[in-house]
């Protein structure tokens, strides 16, 4: 019997937690043969170089395809996109895959789902059916009306899928795959690690032994011009309140050079003594530094999937996810340094308190494995393979 090929796409940073349980199952499922690609900005060393992380988990990467274009605002988001499809139809083309994974809502994943759905190739879609705001609601969506097969993280998720027309017989909740790896972080008691002598980073040497903050924030693409003003809200926030941080770089955005400039800016003329940067971290660790902490503070997904799960407390500001479900861990604040520090000083007496299991239960890599291997295969919704 012959195994199906699986192509799965990472075109980012966060795409690969968002995928690497699966991954995983996939390569040792015996009826299937996985095909990685990675790209994007997955690939650049300036958002924290996902590629060695991805090659040090042991995984054969088939295709590395250099895509993003330098701008950082909407007009090279479009071309990044562009030049994705041009790319990646030339991958599709040699590989041949049985079927291609594109995962979550990421701006340049659309790229993936174009050119496979354009070449007939069956086309999965992972962590549909969530709503947010900026651009990736409506990429989210349009990867779904491309897409063939749903593997959605959630009942609420699965339930907007079929609302958009889709066949409930190929709308599957597999949970969410990073959910795997915070359920083993739960399970490990005994896993330290010293985030500066691993990863260096920039900035003060911290003191966490009376506990810590992360910062995760990104731009937001539908008010990009408003990054840097928006990211030194919070830069001022966490200076005040003197509390030892782990402060990560922004996604490849629409504004995050303004958001990068920012933090530059702030570390240069104020050089605050409670934050130390960093551009990626493995996702067991960094999920560890999370389980840790007092508080996510930022615009992350990881706050509302993952530290859900963990019971994390999260301060989410502004809009990036919008309407996205969410537990009791989250309280939603607005670009304004005293209500994020309000917000951040009440959620530190929540620490331990809050766990939610939303978007799965630990066990999705494997689950989504197993559609991928049992699943008809369909191509516009009609072509049997």
């Amino acid at each position: 019997m012959n195994k199906r090929k699986i192509c799965a796409v990472v075109t980012a940073r966060p795409s690969y937690s968002r995928i690497k349980t699966a991954l995983k199952a996939i390569q040792e499922h015996p009826k299937l043969e996985l095909q990685l690609v990675v790209a994007g900005s997955a690939l650049l060393g300036r958002y924290g170089n996902a590629v060695k992380v991805i090659e040090k988990d042991g995984f054969t990467i088939n295709e590395k395809v250099f895509m993003v274009l330098e701008g950082e605002n909407p007009t090279a988001m479009a071309k990044t996109t562009g030049l994705g499809v041009m790319e990646l139809s030339n991958v599709f083309y040699n590989l041949k895959p049985d079927a291609v994974i594109t995962i979550a809502d990421r701006f340049e994943t659309i790229a993936t789902s174009i050119a496979a759905a354009y070449q007939n190739i069956p086309l999965v879609h992972i962590q549909g059916g969530e709503v947010t705001g900026n651009i990736d609601e409506k990429v989210r969506h349009a990867n779904t009306k491309l897409a063939d097969l749903h593997l959605v993280a959630s009942e609420d998720a699965r339930d907007r899928v079929i609302k958009l027309g889709e066949d409930p017989t190929y709308v599957i909740n597999t949970g969410c795959p990073s959910i795997d790896i915070a359920k083993e972080v739960l399970d490990t008691n005994d896993y330290n690690f010293n985030p500066i002598e691993k990863y260096g980073g920039v900035g003060a040497n911290l003191d966490i032994s009376n506990g810590y903050l992360v910062v995760m924030q990104h731009p937001e693409t539908n008010r990009y011009e408003s990054a840097r003003e928006d990211v030194l809200c919070t830069l001022k926030a966490i200076h005040e309140l003197n509390i030892p941080t782990f402060w990560f770089w922004p996604n490849v955005d629409a504004g995050s050079d303004g958001t990068s400039n920012g933090i530059r800016y702030y570390r240069e003329n104020f050089n605050p003594e409670n934050i130390r940067f960093f551009k990626n971290m493995e996702p067991n660790d960094f999920l560890h530094l999370l389980k840790n902490s007092d508080c996510l503070v930022g615009n992350s997904s990881v706050g509302i999937r993952e530290c859900s799960f963990i019971g994390v407390p999260t301060v989410n500001i502004g809009t990036r996810q919008n309407r996205r479900k969410r537990g009791k861990n989250v309280v939603d604040v607005d670009y304004d340094t005293n209500e994020i520090k309000k917000a951040i000083q009440e959620r530190i007496s929540q620490k331990g308190l809050l766990s939610e299991h939303i978007y799965g239960e630990g066990n999705s890599g494997k689950q989504i494995a197993e559609a991928l291997a049992n699943t008809a295969l369909i191509a516009h919704k009609t072509i049997m393979y």
